[in-house]
């Protein structure tokens, strides 16, 4: 049977980059990852944007600020070794209102603060120089800021940890965890994997330790385990549109909004990919399935688990029209144009597709509150204290892995004694 020091649930890009992180630091160990697709890094990881975050937004102090800033520059420096293509194109936040340039220069600010490289407030001449079709009165350039494909980082992460002994299983969606039963047959072999771990066909691994990185599932799989099912996950589905090919010249680098405090959600902004396309957006809209990325996937039991929970209706009702506008642009595109054109005046339906969705994993507290930073915790008793759980690895999880890796291999090797 099969038999781990330690499995990793989830093969997403965080998952892999803990994987291939613990198997680098404990060669002696035999790891697994374990993936209930038959690919790799199939949800958040190939849905986002592609954007490699320099760590502006973020509290100071806080670990999302400086995991960014670490796990930025180790991008970079991973993609050069691997010879993984990215383009450094830098990002404008652009204000288009008087009232948007004081959150900016304190944008700015906090930008310093985070020790975040090459920042720079600039004008409307600049603004026009660096992106001639935008439009604006004031920008924070952060020219550090770049695009790659997360889902071709991940696949190289996933090779680094088979090249090191790493086990990968896919089709294993894991359904249960628990104590091996003593004065089993292998009863030896039960005391030393005392973690037995089966899927929804019923195989099982049995291991010492566990680490679960799944994402729209971490609440679940915490609450198999046995372990708090605090913060819970609500599925938001952005969806995004693409200018059309010959359009995509208006777009050099990433162009964002000023993000406005009272709104959960940062706004439409442009964003250009590495196969040369331009992604406009995403909104923000309840999905009604956990991995639902057309309009009308719907399951039961994800809709249920999102409506039943009062956390959900607190963040509702405390954001009650901006909810109700992000569901009007959802359905007509002028609406959602009507945002471009305050950045991009040229833009005009004409000039636009539907594009792809992503389903982001937002976790919320009991009080509707937006959990903004990781959380990673583990459980009592037997079982609770032979897991890790990474319960929210929000944006920027992607740009942050091999910094939120590291992270996550201090935790294990401190908690499980490795």
């Amino acid at each position: 049977r099969s038999t781990f020091d330690v499995a990793v649930v989830g093969a997403g890009i965080v998952g892999l980059a803990s994987a291939r992180e613990l198997a680098l630091r404990h060669p002696s160990l035999t790891l697994a990852v374990l993936e209930k697709e038959p690919e790799l890094a199939c949800h958040q990881t190939g849905h986002n944007s592609g954007v490699i975050h320099s760590g502006i937004y973020y509290t100071p102090g806080s670990l999302k600020a400086k995991l960014c800033v670490q796990g930025a520059a180790l991008c970079y420096e991973y993609c050069d070794q691997k010879g993984i293509p990215y383009k450094r194109c830098g990002k404008l936040i652009v204000a288009v209102e008087q009232d948007e340039i004081p959150r900016l220069k304190a944008l700015y600010e906090r930008g310093l603060q985070n020790n975040v490289r090459d920042l720079k407030l600039i004008g409307a001449k600049e603004i026009q120089a660096k992106e001639p079709f935008c439009r604006g009165l004031m920008a924070l350039d952060s020219p550090y800021t770049g695009i790659v494909n997360y889902k071709q980082v991940a696949q190289s992460y996933a090779e680094d940890f088979q090249e090191a002994g790493g086990t990968i299983l896919t089709d294993f969606e894991v359904t249960d965890m628990e104590m091996a039963k003593e004065g089993s047959s292998e009863n030896e072999d039960g005391l030393q994997y005392p973690v037995v771990v089966r899927n929804s066909k019923g195989e099982e691994i049995y291991c010492r330790h566990i680490v679960t990185c799944a994402g729209l599932y971490s609440d679940r799989l915490s609450e198999i385990s046995g372990c708090s099912p605090e913060p819970r996950i609500v599925p938001f589905r952005g969806d995004y549109l693409v200018l059309k090919p010959e359009k995509c010249y208006m777009v050099k680098g990433n162009i964002y909004p000023v993000p406005n405090p009272r709104f959960p959600f940062l706004g439409f902004h442009f964003t250009p990919r590495m196969d040369g396309s331009v992604w406009l957006g995403p909104n923000a809209v309840l999905a009604f399935k956990r991995e639902g990325y057309k309009l009308l996937d719907f399951s039961t039991a994800d809709f249920l688990d999102a409506v039943l929970y009062s956390g959900l209706w607190k963040l509702v009702l405390r954001n009650f029209s901006y909810g109700l506008s992000e569901v009007y642009r959802a359905c007509f595109l002028s609406a959602q144009v009507k945002q471009l054109q305050r950045f991009i005046p040229e833009v005009t339906v004409n000039d636009i597709l539907r594009g792809p969705s992503g389903v982001r994993a937002q976790a919320l507290d009991s009080d509707g509150n937006l959990v903004d930073d990781f959380v990673f915790d583990g459980g009592t008793g037997d079982i609770g204290s032979r897991i890790l759980h990474v319960r929210n690895a929000p944006s920027p999880a992607a740009t942050s892995s091999l910094a939120i890796a590291k992270m996550i291999a201090d935790e294990v090797k401190q908690r499980f004694e490795l």
